[in-house]
C-alpha cells in the first residue's frame, strides 16, 4: 500500500543533557536511536541545524534522522531549518514524542491536527508554518496539570519501565513500518498496540501454564 507522502525526514524530539536522558519527554531520542540501529547501512551523522542529523537512505530513497539540540519548546527552530535546507516538505516529515493524553505501553500514529498542549509540536506547527506533518505519539500516562514538569523529567521505574521500553521498541518498529509499506497500513497495524496488554496477557498465560513435573527414574 503506497503512501500519500513518502516520509524524508523522521525527527526524534527530547531534550539535550544527561540530566534529561531516560526521561519521559526524551521518548522521541529513544526511538530514533532504536529505529537507527534497525536501518540497514550507514547512516553518517552530522552536527547542523542545531541538531544531531543522520543522513542516509532507506529503500533507494533519501532520509534524514533528526534529534533537535534546541530543548523542547524551540524544536520547531531546528526542524525548520533543516527541512528548508533539505528542502523537504511538511508532509514528507514525521515527529516522535511523548504524549501526555496516551497511556503508559500505547501508541498512536496520526497525520495534521492540533499540538494537543505539546509544547515541541506546538513550536514545529509555528516554525514551518502547517501542522500537516505524521506524528508518531507515545503514551506516557497522563497526572495532574500541577506535577506536569516532574512527570515529563522523569522516568519509569519497575513494571512500568519494562512497559515503556516495550512501547518504545514498538514505536521503532512503527517508523520502519512507515517507511516501508506506508502511514496507512502502520496506523492500523501499531495505533491498536499497548505493550500493557501484551504484558498482562504474557503474565496470566505463564500463571495458567501447568506446572512441570519431576520425573524420577
Amino acid at each position: 500500500m503506497a503512501q500519500a507522502h513518502p516520509i524524508e525526514m523522521v525527527v526524534g524530539l527530547g531534550n539535550p543533557g544527561r540530566e534529561y536522558e531516560g526521561t519521559r519527554h526524551n521518548a522521541g531520542f529513544d526511538v530514533l536511536s532504536r529505529v537507527l540501529a534497525k536501518l540497514p547501512g550507514t547512516f553518517e551523522e552530522t552536527h547542523r541545524a542545531q541538531s544531531r542529523c543522520f543522513a542516509g537512505r532507506f529503500r533507494g530513497r533519501r532520509l534524514l534522522l533528526q534529534m533537535p539540540l534546541t530543548f523542547m519548546n524551540a524544536s520547531g527552530e531546528a526542524v525548520a531549518c533543516l527541512a528548508r535546507r533539505e528542502g523537504v516538505e511538511p508532509a514528507a516529515i514525521m515527529v516522535v514524542s511523548d504524549d501526555l493524553d496516551l497511556p503508559p505501553g500505547r501508541l498512536r500514529l496520526r497525520r495534521g491536527g492540533a499540538s494537543g498542549g505539546h509544547h515541541g509540536i506546538e513550536s514545529i506547527i509555528g516554525e514551518l508554518g502547517s501542522a500537516d506533518f505524521l506524528r508518531l505519539k507515545v503514551g506516557i500516562g497522563h497526572v495532574d496539570k500541577r506535577d506536569t514538569v516532574d512527570h515529563v523529567l522523569t522516568g519509569f521505574t519497575g513494571e512500568d519501565a519494562e512497559i515503556y521500553h516495550a512501547a518504545l521498541d514498538a514505536a521503532a518498529e512503527a517508523v520502519t513500518a512507515v517507511l516501508a509499506a506506508g502511514e496507512a497500513r502502520a496506523m492500523t497495524q501499531f495505533n491498536a498496540f499497548d505493550a500493557a496488554e501484551k504484558r498482562k496477557e504474557s503474565n496470566q498465560t505463564a500463571q495458567d501454564a501447568p506446572a512441570t513435573k519431576e520425573v524420577l527414574s
